[in-house]
């Protein structure tokens, strides 16, 4: 009898355990489908408030989303603390404004580049070239090294783009347009500008979960946790952390190049170190190691910086001292903060 008792009780224990992650998983895939649902309609609530100022920052957050998110591949998953990821974020930009120009100097060199089609894959096929040669050289570093020599790469290509005159040198360039897209499209409203990076985000992202959830990202998560191990047992760990650090650094060059068509303007600035720092930021306040870490974080820190820069000229400090305080209280970014709330729900 009393066996039989406690038989009942441990299924009724493990029912209710399990109807309880049921409803935790419930919470993220919910909250997923409600932001996008939100996000969908953004631009026509923004239309009908006459605030469609608003369309073009969101979308700078959604560019500066996906940016953060490849850095979170080799960041987070990886455990590659890279120093240089702009240098493809703004090397994305360069390359993209480099053949809008060509175009429009009627050079002919690449016809057809204007097409979105056309420059987007050729910008981000040459920054996973660039992330080929840097990470080849980089990845045989570990620690301290390789973040000082991932640095020390940055700022060469940013140097080199300042000393090249013909594309602005260190005043930037102007693009004058932004790409074109076809099906009777155009991205020069702002909407459907919005809408194109929205899906490209979400597409993206769709990639990053796949690709983290593979047999891939199961061994680059062990390199992260243990690369000693890895070796021991047969894995060639420089191998996948090369290859890793090239989709990183080609899907931060689709960032930028998105970056460049929304400003229709480059800067040098998109290359230095500062920028590099900007987006590890975004990937610890949000969640080092956790899908969405980036989005997060990059959505937290555009917005303080847009809000407080409304109300005082010193809005740096503050910021800098909100972030320090988030940090403090969500030492795990404030995806595990929130994770901790729905006890284990959000993934």
């Amino acid at each position: 009898m009393t066996s039989t008792l406690v038989s009942i009780s441990s299924k009724a224990i493990a029912s209710a355990g399990d109807a309880a992650g049921k409803r935790s998983s419930l919470v993220p895939t919910v909250a997923g489908l409600g932001l996008l649902t939100a996000l969908l309609l953004f631009p026509s609530i923004a239309a009908a408030l006459d605030e469609t100022f608003y369309v073009s920052f969101v979308t700078r957050i959604l560019i500066f989303a996906l940016a953060a998110s490849s850095l979170n591949l080799i960041l987070g998953f990886g455990g590659m603390v890279s120093f240089g990821h702009a240098a493809f974020f703004g090397g994305g930009a360069y390359i993209v404004g480099m053949l809008s120009i060509e175009v429009t100097r009627d050079i002919g060199l690449l016809p057809g580049t204007q097409s979105a089609w056309v420059a987007w894959p050729t910008t981000m096929l040459a920054c996973a070239l660039m992330a080929a040669l840097i990470g080849a050289i980089s990845l045989r570093t570990r620690g301290v090294s390789f973040i000082m020599i991932t640095l020390a790469f940055a700022q060469m290509i940013y140097y080199l783009f300042v000393s090249l005159k013909t594309y602005g040198g260190d005043e930037g360039m102007n693009i004058g347009t932004r790409s074109t897209i076809g099906f009777g499209l155009s991205l020069s409203d702002d909407a459907t500008f919005y809408y194109v990076v929205l899906a490209l985000l979400v597409v993206s992202m769709m990639l990053f979960r796949r690709l983290v959830h593979s047999r891939f990202g199961n061994v680059i998560r062990g390199i992260r946790e243990n690369e000693t191990r890895m070796e021991a047992i047969g894995y060639d760990t420089y191998r996948y952390k090369l290859v890793c650090f090239v989709i990183a650094g080609s899907f931060a060059g689709l960032a930028g190049a998105l970056l460049a068509n929304q400003n229709t303007f480059v800067s040098p600035r998109m290359l230095d170190w500062h920028q590099s720092g900007l987006l590890i930021m975004m990937v610890i306040l949000g969640g080092v190691g956790r899908l969405w870490g980036g989005v997060v974080g990059a959505v937290v820190i555009l917005l303080l910086e847009e809000i407080l820069s409304e109300y005082t000229l010193y809005w740096q400090f503050w910021l800098g001292s909100l972030l320090l305080f988030l940090i403090i209280v969500a030492p795990k970014g404030l995806i595990g903060l929130a994770d901790r709330a729905f006890k284990g729900g959000l993934k």
